[in-house]
């Protein structure tokens, strides 16, 4: 039933694309001929001309949107993705289309108006198909137009997966049970039933009556893994297949073929490829520069309150640990008291410390004393975004506490980092900065950290934890 219903609205949802491109296309061909916003040269083509081209144009979109995977369902697709999909797709028909009339020598055919009906199809795509999300996802959440799925194993990947389909009751996923042989029968976990063992499944198949079945088998189990596959390939019912070692590796391996061998690596560091880290230093040095021109009336004021107000040099400086595992010194404006360093208190800052200074007290809830890492990062000690770095003795501790905590200096530290613009600094979870740590360091791109530097302007500078 529910592949009948995912057909028809695949049917639905081509029909309406077909008449949003009609729309667009004639929408354009008004407002570059008859709206009066554009001048009309005297020898502009016929309106049937124009419109005999829409004979070709949408098959041809429609064709780019099934390439561009827009018809696949979109029950846990992202309307970024989706909208991004929809961007690629025009693009290539606009710079297709262009591209066709070049080769038949068509001069007179509107560019104007072609990029016109690029921005008008292109925005009402994305406005229709997020109408068609909403009101399928109210349609899911009140119950209908469900996916009867049967989990096959109870691991940490069934519980994971039962938590995001509870809390997204819009996906439309109904699971019936799940059938496992290392917990016994009528365990629950979330209104979800174990119903039986995994042998049951000869039984469960032939009712027909399953949409999905998703192994979530635990790794002790895998050796049942090709058998269970196989009972479902011969039923037909489609599956899925969610590995219990998500703790070990990444949400997104990195894999390779060795002549038909599949190897997934246990961490992909984009950061690892020489080109990604050259564009990334040199985008540091870029923007180091310009940070300390932009910030260099802040950086003399503040000076010359700190000299002003408190004995005591200008810079402090202590030793963090940065890129593979190496100590550098990492320079901040002198936010406390001078201290011993022998004697210096080993801890964490903490709330009304009678070490920080009136003017320190500004500068650390404002991040200002941050400014002279600059520096550090024009020397290559690090990055302008990044992981934080921590102290030599509060690595030690968290290393033995925190599964993965090492894999945050695979790259250099950061001024600013994933975990910071997302709250966690100063006095918050060590394992929620982790996680945000890990999640850059394996997500990296150019325009992640551009994003980054974005967000630290509205989310960074005010540290609210800092004392």
């Amino acid at each position: 039933m529910i592949k009948d219903n995912q057909r028809m609205l695949k049917k639905i949802q081509v029909v309406i694309d077909a008449a949003v491109i009609i729309v667009s296309y004639v929408l354009a061909w008004y407002l570059r001929f008859k709206s009066g916003i554009f001048v009309i040269d005297p020898w502009f083509l016929s309106l049937q001309v124009y419109m005999a081209a829409l004979i070709f144009i949408v098959p041809g979109y429609l064709f780019l949107y099934y390439i561009f995977q827009l018809y696949a369902p979109k029950r846990v697709r992202g309307r970024r993705l989706e909208a991004w999909n929809v961007l690629q797709a025009n693009t290539v028909g606009v710079m297709a289309f262009i591209f066709i009339l070049y080769l038949k020598h068509q001069a007179d055919f509107s560019r104007g108006m072609i990029f016109i009906f690029y921005g008008i199809n292109l925005i009402l795509e994305i406005l229709v198909r997020n109408v068609i999300r909403m009101v399928l996802r109210k349609i899911r959440s009140q119950g209908l137009n469900q996916k009867h799925v049967l989990l096959i194993g109870y691991s940490r990947a069934a519980e994971q997966y039962i938590d995001r389909v509870r809390q997204n009751p819009e996906w439309g996923y109904d699971i019936r049970g799940i059938l496992a042989d290392n917990v016994p029968r009528a365990t629950m976990y979330k209104g979800i039933k174990v119903l039986g063992r995994i042998e049951n499944l000869a039984i469960v198949l032939p009712e027909n009556k399953l949409d999905e079945i998703v192994i979530t088998l635990s790794l002790a189990e895998y050796h049942k893994l090709e058998y269970i596959v196989n009972m479902c390939e011969k039923s037909g019912v489609h599956t899925k297949f969610v590995p219990d070692y998500n703790n070990v590796i990444p949400t997104k391996p990195y894999t390779e073929d060795i002549q038909g061998l599949p190897v997934i690596n246990i961490r992909h560091v984009p950061l690892n490829d020489p080109l990604n880290r050259w564009i990334k230093r040199g985008v540091d040095i870029f923007g180091a520069i310009c940070a300390l021109i932009l910030f260099s009336p802040i950086m003399i004021v503040v000076s010359i309150i700190i000299k002003t107000t408190s004995p005591g040099p200008l810079i402090y400086s202590q030793v963090r640990v940065g890129l593979h595992n190496r100590e550098f010194r990492m320079y901040k404006f002198r936010s406390m008291i001078v201290q011993d360093e022998k004697s210096e208190k080993k801890e964490w800052t903490v709330k009304n410390d009678p070490r920080v200074t009136p003017i320190g007290k500004f500068i650390r809830k404002t991040s200002i004393d941050e400014l002279p890492q600059l520096f550090n990062v024009l020397k290559g000690n690090m990055s302008l975004v990044g992981p934080r770095p921590e102290r030599p003795q509060f690595v030690e501790k968290f290393k033995e506490e925190i599964p993965r905590y090492m894999i945050k200096h695979q790259v250099r530290p950061g001024l600013t980092g994933w975990a910071q613009i997302n709250g966690y600094r100063g006095d918050t979870s060590i394992k929620k900065r982790i996680e945000h740590d890990l999640y850059y360091i394996e997500n990296w791109t150019l325009g992640l950290d551009f994003k980054i530097i974005f967000l630290t302007f509205f989310k960074g500078f005010i540290n609210k934890n800092a004392y």
